[in-house]
């Protein structure tokens, strides 16, 4: 199963991400409260947990282009993934409500290595940088330059859904 992430740094406690693969394709979620520490020169801690329950925990090593992960899903994730594949933002009283109403145990614990294949400069705050769910292709468009434009802003594309600015 390939899973493919998209992750931007809004600020020094919130991220962003979409979700291109693997069992919850199509998620994404703005405003993300995180924990993000600088451990040595060149490499990053994030770690969070969200709504759903589902614990995070990333370490960055961009000058090199790597990362390692581990995600830790509730049960209840492995058993209805689909409740999860939404713009989180606009359900989080049905992530508290499944997050109480199906199992929490066993997690599901996924430790993944990744090769980072795109590294981009979006500045803070930028609410386009993720501002749509993820479609087929999209992250190819990014890594060709067809989807941001030099000043990080959507190229926008007919037939898209953006979120109001």
């Amino acid at each position: 199963m390939t899973r493919e992430y998209e992750w931007y740094c809004k600020n020094d406690h919130t991220v962003d991400y979409r979700i291109h693969g693997g069992m919850v394709k199509g998620r994404w979620v703005k405003d993300q409260e995180a924990h993000i520490n600088l451990l040595t020169d060149g490499i990053y801690k994030i770690a969070w947990t969200e709504p759903t329950g589902t614990d995070v925990a990333l370490d960055f090593v961009p000058n090199e282009h790597k990362l390692n992960g581990t995600i830790f899903f509730p049960k209840w994730i492995q058993d209805h993934p689909e409740i999860t594949v939404c713009y989180q933002n606009d359900h989080i009283d049905l992530m508290h409500e499944s997050r109480e109403k199906y199992e929490t145990y066993p997690k599901l614990v996924v430790p993944e290595f990744a090769k980072i294949t795109y590294i981009g400069e979006a500045g803070v705050n930028n609410d386009e940088v993720i501002a749509e769910a993820p479609y087929e292709g999209m992250t190819d468009d990014i890594r060709n330059g067809n989807y941001y434009d030099e000043h990080y802003q959507i190229i926008q594309k007919e037939g898209h859904n953006y979120l109001e600015k």
